[in-house]
């Protein structure tokens, strides 16, 4: 799917408990919601939209805290679980939500970032060094000391 589109709405506990109750019928937060645009009577099956994944930051943070994790882990598992949602992936029966786990677990590895490999001792980093009376600002940008 390399022309597949999503939103992703990084949001608080109130804005998904609305979206939770009118969409759910379940009067409370939750962790992430997904709602696909290719499944439905009005679905458009060879669009690019996949759909949008909604994640409540705050529930996100609590269930971090509570398994160890950190929130960017917990965010990326929980855009993961979304994602599978907007693919077509359930969880409704045991098996089912088996799969969905390995799948799930397969994407946040993916995800993670390549391990950083260390310099032999005594070698620097390639690049330029600044110029005397120069210092790099935010984001890497060059600037001169007044």
């Amino acid at each position: 799917m390399e022309r597949a589109e999503l939103s992703i709405v990084l949001t608080g506990d109130d804005e998904i408990a609305t979206l939770n109750r009118r969409y759910r019928k379940k009067d409370r937060p939750t962790d992430v919601l997904a709602f696909a645009q290719r499944e439905g009577r009005h679905g458009d099956p060879a669009g690019a939209l996949l759909g949008d994944v909604v994640i409540s930051v705050p529930t996100a943070q609590r269930q971090a805290v509570a398994r160890g994790a950190g929130l960017m882990s917990e965010l990326t598992f929980l855009m993961a679980h979304g994602l599978l949602h907007l693919l077509g992936w359930d969880h409704d029966t045991p098996a089912k939500d088996r799969a969905m786990r390995r799948e799930t677990k397969r994407l946040c590895a993916a995800a993670e970032p390549a391990p950083r490999r260390a310099r032999p001792a005594g070698r620097k980093k390639p690049g330029r060094e600044p110029t005397v009376g120069a210092s790099t600002g935010p984001l890497g940008r060059r600037r001169s000391k007044p």
